[in-house]
């Protein structure tokens, strides 16, 4: 192949997806890897940039231009050992990372990113397949003690670190299995739970201890943690919600209890008639537009909704943007997703106003008209059109709003912990230690609601400040 022009050879190229009509009938991933051919084609697109925008926005900053020219040459296993020297979980973020370093890519100006995404997620799928990824177990055993409270992928990441160093660490999570965001909050459709449960098996074949059902801060007081340092990866699990009349009508509900409800069916585990959050036959509301929604808008067309509406109080972004005005940050343009194809209905531009109900049932949303303009310092303002209004149909209503901040009740409240001025755990990016000496944070519960590739990076950096602390210096990577 041509080094470095391969992008004028051969146009940008995505995953084949299955069809929608059938995906919609079950629970699995419908994103298919990129045969082998066509992976080397795409990564050969690669220009090997002097200066690589992709690696610096990349979050843990993979060494991309290297592993694209390692599968550009069919160098698969070497491909996977650059890869895994700055990415513990190179599967989660194949599959759910919206993909900051393709905004940042060279070939954006052209609207034609390299797969960076893809490719990803085919060196660390042949990686699993062929053997390549084993437990990397300490070669020096030390014996102090790193206990973490929280098993999403800050939490792991933190934990296999810290493993690989040579502690003795334990990692404990209050639901019933581990795994976090990754186990609860994702949908199968996105992530299957296989793919986290043998990650999970590789991190206690390094030594690292994983117990599950026990709430750190309730069942446990943290006090009664025998340990030399800790460390808080908890999250942010405490849902944004809406103060409107019609609130505490039923079927009003939090997309958490929703999500998590429906992942433990797929699970296998009976979820009592009583309580249960179930789409099928209904008009489903879905307010707010980021990720959570959207998940929320799969799983309800999975369920068999009769319809899902889906409202995004911003207005519609163009469809094309001057590129140039935010390279290599991502430009504000309107692009369809996957549950637009499976008939999402979207709604902008529209505020929640009230619900309405029938016999302690909501039976619509109403909304308001929304206009946005800026401030005289930048910022986005919002007024209500008071002579605008609609009514929307819906039996269910998922608030998808996000998340404010970490729960404060548990670890937070019992070592009454700093809190910042967003109500997330206080502690810097340069040593994650709290109000609370040898109390480390990471991941959501110290930087807020964020993605799953800044979940790791938080995960590795705090590992490495807890190394440095315990030890008084750290060569573990960061």
């Amino acid at each position: 192949m041509d080094k470095h022009r391969g992008f004028l050879q051969h146009p940008r190229e995505e995953s084949d997806k299955e069809k929608v009509y059938t995906r919609v009938q079950h629970w699995h991933e419908y994103e298919h890897c990129m045969p082998a051919a066509r992976l080397v084609r795409q990564a050969g697109r690669c220009m090997d940039c002097g200066t690589p925008c992709c690696h610096h926005h990349c979050p843990v900053h993979n060494l991309i231009p290297d592993w694209h020219a390692l599968v550009s040459e069919e160098h698969w296993q070497q491909a996977y050992e650059g890869l895994d020297t700055t990415n513990n979980f190179p599967e989660f973020t194949g599959r759910l990372c919206p993909a900051p370093c393709e905004d940042a890519c060279t070939l954006r100006l052209a609207d034609a990113s390299v797969t960076i995404r893809s490719i990803e997620l085919a060196v660390i799928e042949r990686a699993w397949s062929s053997g390549w990824v084993r437990p990397q177990r300490a070669v020096q055993s030390i014996s102090a003690r790193v206990a973490i409270v929280g098993s999403g992928p800050a939490g792991l990441a933190c934990a296999q670190q810290l493993a690989r160093a040579g502690y003795q660490v334990t990692v404990y999570e209050k639901a019933d299995r581990a795994g976090g965001l990754l186990r609860y909050g994702i949908p199968d459709f996105r992530l299957e739970k296989s793919v986290v449960d043998r990650r999970l098996a590789q991190l206690v074949d390094e030594g690292v201890e994983i117990k599950t059902g026990v709430r750190v801060g309730a069942d446990l007081p943290v006090n009664a943690l025998e340990c030399d340092a800790l460390v808080l990866a908890c999250g942010s699990e405490q849902p944004r919600d809406i103060s409107v009349p019609g609130r505490s009508l039923g079927g009003i509900h939090f997309a958490k209890d929703f999500l998590t409800q429906q992942n433990h069916r797929v699970a296998g585990d009976r979820v009592g008639a009583e309580g249960a959050i179930v789409a099928k036959g209904r008009d489903v509301v879905v307010i707010g537009g980021g990720d959570t929604g959207a998940d929320c808008v799969g799983t309800a067309f999975r369920q068999e909704a009769r319809s899902v509406t889906q409202i995004q109080y911003h207005d519609r972004p163009p469809t094309h943007a001057d590129i140039l005005n935010y390279w290599p940050e991502p430009s504000p343009e309107f692009h369809k997703n996957d549950h637009d194809e499976e008939g999402l209905v979207r709604i902008w531009g529209w505020d929640t106003i009230a619900f309405g109900g029938e016999a302690g049932k909501v039976k619509d949303v109403a909304l308001q008209r929304l206009t946005w303009s800026k401030d005289a310092g930048g910022a986005w303002k919002k007024k209500l059109v008071t002579d605008e209004t609609q009514r929307q149909r819906a039996q269910l209503v998922l608030l998808a709003m996000g998340y404010a901040h970490p729960e404060h009740d548990g670890p937070v409240a019992e070592l009454a912990l700093d809190l910042d001025d967003r109500g997330d755990v206080a502690a810097s990016d340069k040593d994650y230690k709290t109000s609370s000496p040898g109390v480390f944070t990471c991941g959501d519960m110290r930087r807020g609601q964020s993605l799953v590739v800044w979940a790791i990076h938080e995960g590795r950096a705090c590992a490495h400040a807890v190394d440095d602390w315990l030890s008084g210096e750290s060569h573990m990577p960061d």
